[in-house]
């Protein structure tokens, strides 16, 4: 009997698991459907595309200004040894633009606005708002879902490149204290090993983890249940989800990087 029974909750879980598969699967389907019929909510991608940035401009400020000067600070002994300092500004920049810049973006947007979506459009299904939006012939998906994928689409890679931007003056004021090496020198160091194949890849991965952020945020909300318990459950998932999603991406796209880079 106790068998049998740790076999049904074995199968149950299993069944809920690929429910939640096809379920994800239809709601990403759906997005693509939406996203080419009828008009744009132009006026409510503005909208989310500040509410995005303002909510993680200081957050992303702050560590992308420590994430520059904190792996120079670390960079340097190593170099030291070589008596190759020299080469401290382009190793800074090879690193922040290819991968810390990308990343570090990504994981704050994704506890800070893949949370915020989740809860927010888990309390507008739990309150029944989205119903009610259904029965007065407006389309709730088009007008919430789309639009904050969107906005999260467009607003990751422009907020990738200020998380870069600062992440190189902490850089820059790291090793102008050390070095004392002035501020052209640097950049032009800096930049004297990038390549458009590393600025593009890191355009691609900023795209794709606002995607991923957008989505599965939107998804956790738009199908959360069980009052202000899953609310709290759909912002956990968001970030959650969204978080091995992204390190999973950045697995795939610098292989693929890489491929291109040989």
């Amino acid at each position: 009997m106790s068998a049998n029974k740790k076999q049904y909750t074995y199968g149950k879980g299993l069944d809920n698991s690929l429910l939640a598969v096809y379920n994800a699967y239809v709601f990403f389907i759906r997005f693509f459907r939406e996203i080419f019929r009828g008009r744009m909510e132009f006026q409510e991608i503005v909208k989310q595309c500040y509410a995005i940035g303002n909510k993680s401009l200081l957050l992303i400020s702050l560590t992308g200004f420590i994430t520059g000067m904190v792996f120079t600070k670390q960079s340097r002994p190593s170099l030291s040894e070589f008596g190759a300092t020299s080469w401290l500004p382009s190793l800074v920049a090879i690193a922040i633009v290819r991968a810390l810049a990308p990343l570090v973006t990504a994981l704050i947007s994704a506890g800070k606005i893949g949370s915020s979506i989740g809860a927010e459009l888990g309390s507008m299904r739990v309150t029944e708002q989205i119903d009610a939006m259904e029965v007065s012939a407006v389309n709730p998906f088009k007008f919430l879902v789309v639009t904050r994928v969107v906005a999260c689409t467009i607003a990751i890679p422009v907020l990738m490149f200020y998380c870069a931007l600062v992440s190189l003056l902490g850089a820059y004021l790291n090793v102008t204290l050390n070095e004392g090496t002035s501020f052209i020198a640097f950049f032009e160091n800096a930049f004297e090993q990038i390549t458009f194949l590393d600025i593009w890849t890191s355009v691609a991965k900023a795209i794709a983890y606002g995607f991923t952020i957008g989505i599965v945020g939107s998804y956790q909300g738009y199908n959360a249940s069980k009052g202000t318990e899953g609310v709290g459950k759909a912002a956990n998932s968001a970030v959650v989800t969204s978080m091995f999603l992204i390190f999973i991406e950045e697995v795939i796209i610098v292989q693929i990087s890489n491929y291109f880079r040989i």
